[in-house]
């Protein structure tokens, strides 16, 4: 089980999350259904939970993530 089965997040934290992908996506001309976009996702939210909790925060961390 993922740590971020038991997490809560609130309808703002969606947002900013979602607000991240999308436009993290955009830049890397990633559809938002693909396999890519799902691993970005899951990093997304791991980096929400370390404490990058701003779409701006998020998406800077996105573009230097290793993994993707």
């Amino acid at each position: 089980m993922s740590a971020t089965a038991n997490s809560f997040f609130s309808p703002e934290d969606v947002i900013v999350l979602r607000g991240a992908l999308d436009k993290w996506c955009l830049e890397k001309r990633v559809d938002i259904k693909s396999t890519e976009a799902q691993f970005a996702a899951t990093a997304a939210l791991g980096l929400f939970q370390s404490g990058y909790n701003t779409s701006e925060k998020l998406l800077a961390a996105l573009r230097e993530h290793k993994g993707l």
